[in-house]
This record gives C-alpha cells, sequence and structure tokens, in this order.
C-alpha cells in the first residue's frame, strides 16, 4: 500500500537531479555516480567482536552520497529509496552477493520514529531489492526495536556501543533458524547497531549473518 500511495504522490525521478526518469536513475547520474561506487566487502570471520560474517558498501559516506542520504532519511524524500535500490540491482557484484543469502531483514527503528518520519528508510529499499531475486524473502517483523533510543548520528563510539544494548528484540525465530540472514541498513559507522542485531540473530539460530549498507563512514 506505501508503494502504491508513493507513485501516486511522487512519479518516478532520478534522485540525484530529481529529473523525471521512469528507471529512477538517469544515465548522466549513473554514470557519475558509478565513479564513485566502491562495493568493498569487509571481511570479518577472524574478528571474535563481530557477530557477521561479511559487509558489503557501496560508497563512502562523504560529499554528495551524505548528502542524499541525509535528504532520504530527514527530509522527506521517501522516493530516493528507488534510486539507491536501482543502483543495487544494477551491479553484478552486489547481486552475487545477495545471492547467497536467504532472507533479508531491514534494520528496525522504533514505531514512534516510523510514526513521525512515515517510513522506514531501509525497509523501503529492501523490499525493492527482493522484487529482483527469488532466493531472498524480507522479513520486518523477526528483530523488532523495543526501545526509542537516541539516535546513533548524535552520539560517539562509546556510547553508540551502549546506545544499542537491550533495545532490540527477535519474534518468530523459525523464520531464521539455520538461515543465511542479510542486514541492510543506511550507514555503517562503527557497526554497533548491525553487530547488536547479528548478535540477536546469531543466539536465536541463525547460521549466517551479512551486513549491506549504502555507505561506509
Amino acid at each position: 500500500m506505501l508503494d502504491y500511495i508513493l507513485d501516486l504522490i511522487y512519479p518516478n525521478v532520478c534522485g540525484f537531479c530529481n529529473t523525471i526518469n521512469k528507471e529512477s536513475l538517469c544515465n548522466n547520474c549513473e554514470e557519475r555516480i558509478n565513479q564513485k561506487l566502491l562495493c568493498n566487502i569487509d571481511n570479518y570471520e577472524n574478528d571474535d567482536t563481530k557477530y557477521f560474517t561479511n559487509h558489503i558498501y557501496l560508497f563512502k559516506y562523504s560529499d554528495e552520497i551524505r548528502s542524499k542520504i541525509l535528504d532520504y532519511k530527514f527530509n522527506d524524500k521517501p522516493y530516493i529509496y528507488k534510486t539507491f535500490a536501482k543502483i543495487i540491482i544494477k551491479n553484478e557484484k552486489i547481486c552475487g552477493f545477495l545471492r547467497k543469502y536467504d532472507i533479508i531483514i531491514p534494520i528496525p527503528i522504533h514505531k514512534k520514529r516510523k510514526n513521525t518520519r512515515g517510513y522506514n528508510q531501509s525497509e523501503l529499499i529492501s523490499k525493492e531489492i527482493v522484487k529482483k531475486f527469488t532466493n531472498l524473502k524480507i522479513e520486518t517483523n523477526v528483530i523488532i526495536k523495543d526501545k526509542n533510543t537516541i539516535p546513533q548520528s548524535f552520539l560517539n563510539k562509546k556510547e553508540r556501543n551502549e546506545n544499542v544494548r537491550n533495545v532490540y528484540i527477535i519474534k518468530n525465530t523459525e523464520k531464521i533458524n539455520n538461515k543465511k540472514v542479510l542486514l541492510l541498513d543506511d550507514i555503517y559507522t562503527t557497526g554497533s547497531t548491525v553487530n547488536e542485531c547479528s548478535k540477536l540473530l546469531k543466539l536465536n539460530g541463525a547460521k549466517e549473518i551479512g551486513i549491506i549498507t549504502l555507505a561506509k563512514d
């Protein structure tokens, strides 16, 4: 229903230049943005402080990319999700990474924040992505943010680690049992949020956890 309403309110536009474009990413912007595209994969198999195995991110969190992510999250521009999703599904390296997983879970936000913003930015992208994959199923009712905490962007590293403790709960664990789970978030800074969610998934039967973010700070 939300997708339908968004399509009625916002015609498909390129999220970078705002020109009408049925693909949500014009050729000129695609060419320019591809020059910024990193698609780096960080491996944490030997890091005993992490509960996830791999992290793939599209961009460095700076300049134009930073501006667009902030617009998307905070400036009432939900339509930009289609542009970010398009970048993901048009890149073969990213698609290869996605095909390794069974389930994608967008990092949840608290219901109060979702009501205020009107959407979960990670959820919109995840729903668009799974339309293109037969192997990948989205689950939005497994990890629940139970406490409305201070936004991570306001905190330092130590405070971020403390801020995410005991704020998420797991439901419907049968959906993740022995599954390879991919968590999607917008920005990776310290990794506190995704690591806390990965820990809960691991403790509740997930076989393997990977992370995908739009950018890394």
